[in-house]
């Protein structure tokens, strides 16, 4: 278990102790929420990047039989058969 030390104006660390906002349950439960909205956050940050990038078009299954057989004989080259 961590200890944290925070600073934070008098009336407010006195209001928010009132309200039992400064509990130990109820700051690991506002922790976990915050870390959660900004996990959610990225992911919808990344769809957004992937979204904007621009996809290249399928390839056929003809196209991809082509790749494949130029990919092994490059490979068997390099390998010297």
């Amino acid at each position: 278990m961590t200890t944290v030390q925070i600073n934070l104006p008098d009336q407010l660390a006195q209001e928010a102790q009132r309200a039992g906002l400064l509990s130990p349950a109820r700051l690991e439960q506002w922790l976990r929420d915050q870390l959660k909205e900004q996990r959610i956050g990225e992911l919808f940050s990344a769809m957004d990047r992937m979204a904007g990038v621009d996809e290249p078009a399928a390839m056929s299954p003809e196209e991809v039989a082509r790749e494949i057989t130029e990919m092994r004989a490059q490979r068997r080259e390099k390998e010297g058969r």
